[in-house]
């Protein structure tokens, strides 16, 4: 009986390592440093290219196809507050826009910019921002902002696949007189 404890313990210990080693390795992040800082890079230069209204330069980072997507405020009510633009007209009539309506002014707090990669040809980005922009009704006040960024690798270099922007709302104020 001992021995048949024994080795029921063993065998489950053993499928537990198995498992644990499983989950370690699906863990593992499949970008490595190097590649993770190349990405970060390349964020850098997505946001310099943003302030400076270079719609070429921002094409230029943008994947080719119509899958590409962009999410952004909207102008036209039927879209909604926010809407995605898919496709690269789309998204390069969009940026022009944007960019057309006057100032803006993209600055991301950088000691939050997360990249993770999913595969070895997918990465994800994450930074908090204040955009400044007078668009589509927007009074040009700095306000807080996600950007969310799927980048894909394409031959060698990394475009991003969609940008998803998304407005931070206010804190809600809470009346310290109320009660539950």
């Amino acid at each position: 009986m001992q021995k048949m404890l024994f080795a029921a313990t063993v065998a489950l210990a053993t499928a537990f390592a198995g498992f644990a080693t499983v989950a370690s390795a699906a863990d593992k992040d499949p970008l490595d440093a190097r590649t993770i800082g190349t990405i970060e890079s390349r964020f850098g230069k997505l946001m310099e290219l943003a302030n400076k209204h270079d719609i070429k330069g921002l094409h230029a980072m943008f994947w080719r196809s119509p899958s590409a997507l962009l999410v952004a405020k909207s102008v036209v009510p039927s879209e909604g507050n926010w809407a995605g633009f898919w496709g690269n007209d789309a998204i390069d009539q969009k940026l022009h826009d944007i960019a057309a309506s006057g100032p803006v002014v993209l600055t991301p707090d950088l000691s939050k910019l997360k990249v993770v990669g999913l595969t070895r040809d997918i990465a994800e980005s994450y930074a908090p921002m204040e955009i400044t922009v007078s668009y589509a009704g927007q009074d040009g006040t700095p306000r807080p902002f996600l950007m969310i960024i799927t980048w894909k690798k394409i031959t060698k270099d990394w475009k991003v696949a969609s940008e998803i922007i998304l407005p931070v709302p206010p804190t809600p104020v809470v009346d310290k007189l109320r009660r539950p």
